[in-house]
């Protein structure tokens, strides 16, 4: 079973989605595991802060260091295993085979981070930099959810078809998949090409391979 523990402030932007379709179905068989940590929690002082004014000045908050290691830490002290994913700009970018290499059983923990950034020695308890490409968001609850999502999907079970997650865009290098079709055969006068209804396989294999490169 794969397991994500998500540290952020915003609980509630997260649930809906994984509450829903494929990620409910692969929690329900036991493929999946959410488990959510209120990084508020670990906030300091009566007003239970977790950010500050960057040194140097400058615009908007920093992630305190405190906060955050507090609460990383009362992860791994259950299961010290646990790997430290943090979607951030200067992060490796995410792709269909590292989405792979992660669907496997392990325990990972999401750090979703906000305000203008967070302080760089985070990075020290971190074990993998995650970007999804060359902008920024308001926080790291929707790369959170995109991570989980194509993680998720790949565990097999979770997916209606056997080879659903296998014969797909980018599942080979950066091929895209081929084109499909289902009824009405003539749509507007749009029709399926001839030969996915020859039923000649090797012909329909050829011509897929060849729309998919």
């Amino acid at each position: 079973m794969i397991k994500f523990t998500i540290i952020t402030l915003f609980r509630e932007a997260l649930e809906p989605y994984l509450s829903t379709s494929m990620m409910w179905k692969a929690q329900e068989k036991g493929l999946a595991k959410f488990e959510f940590v209120n990084l508020r929690d670990f906030g300091l002082g009566p007003h239970k802060s977790v950010d500050d004014t960057p040194y140097g000045g400058g615009d908007g908050m920093l992630l305190r260091c405190e906060p955050v290691f507090n609460a990383i830490e009362s992860v791994k002290a259950k299961d010290p295993e646990a790997k430290v994913i943090l979607p951030t700009p200067v992060g490796e970018i995410w792709n269909q085979a590292k989405a792979r290499e992660f669907a496997k059983d392990a325990h990972f923990i999401i750090l979703c981070p906000h305000y203008e950034g967070y302080d760089e020695r985070i990075l020290s308890i971190v074990d993998y930099k995650i970007s999804l490409g060359k902008f920024v968001l308001t926080g790291g609850e929707l790369p959170a959810l995109t991570i989980i999502d194509s993680v998720v999907r790949l565990i097999p079970g979770v997916l209606g078809g056997e080879t659903s997650a296998e014969i797909e865009s980018f599942s080979n290098g950066d091929n895209l998949e081929y084109p499909q079709y289902t009824k009405p055969y003539d749509f507007r006068g749009m029709k399926v090409p001839d030969v996915l209804l020859s039923g000649n396989h090797g012909e329909v294999d050829k011509w897929r391979e060849e729309h998919s490169k």
